[in-house]
């Protein structure tokens, strides 16, 4: 019911054109999978409601498109979210050098200092790799985000990437419980041990 929601938050999926940002939406809110799926234009929205340690809370959750054309679109997007997803393709190493681009994107938008980021390495259910999972760890370990390998193919850590990025904005009060946001909490090692993620996931 919609009273025993405990909190609604604005989740962004990020990253360049291609590496699966919509797919990886759609296979957590509809538990669907398009291998025809087209780019997005502008920007696409849907609404889940999860069960987190317990919390219910509904997650507004924005995918924006990665062309560079769209990109004016975007700015105002980013205003208010308390977690955000950046998703390089784990097939093609472009995707990844340009996070440091989307990085100073969110840094230069967003409203909020201590905001929950996880970093997804999608389409691991391809053989052809050019990342692996040491250089993503490495990264997200660099900037203080989660991290997480995923298939939105295979479903293979769609949902576990959602469930620890709002299990760590719970974790975060003053993220969602008032309008003064200060710097957040510094999440620890310790705080990833026995989540949701079933060893999928790394706390960085």
């Amino acid at each position: 019911m919609e009273e025993d929601i405990l909190t609604t938050l604005k989740i962004l999926i990020i990253g360049e054109s291609g590496v699966g940002k919509s797919s990886l939406l759609l296979r957590f809110t509809d538990d669907t999978f398009d291998p025809e799926q087209t780019a997005t234009i502008g920007v696409d929205f849907k609404v889940k409601t999860i069960n987190v340690d317990g919390n219910k809370a509904k997650l507004a959750i924005w995918d924006t498109a990665g062309q560079e054309r769209f990109r004016t679109l975007t700015p105002s997007y980013y205003r208010g979210a308390q977690g955000v997803i950046l998703v390089y393709d784990v097939t093609r190493r472009e995707t990844f050098t340009k996070l440091e681009n989307w990085l100073n994107e969110l840094e230069t938008y967003c409203t909020r200092n201590d905001l929950v980021k996880m970093l997804v390495g999608n389409k691991i259910d391809r053989e052809n790799h050019e990342l692996d999972r040491a250089e993503g760890l490495k990264f997200a370990r660099k900037h203080s985000m989660l991290f997480i390998e995923a298939s939105a193919k295979t479903r293979d850590g769609v949902q576990c990437a959602f469930e620890e990025l709002v299990e760590k904005i719970i974790q975060t009060p003053g993220l969602w419980q008032s309008e003064s946001h200060g710097r957040g909490v510094q999440l620890t090692d310790e705080d990833a041990g026995g989540g949701t993620c079933g060893g999928f996931c790394s706390l960085v």
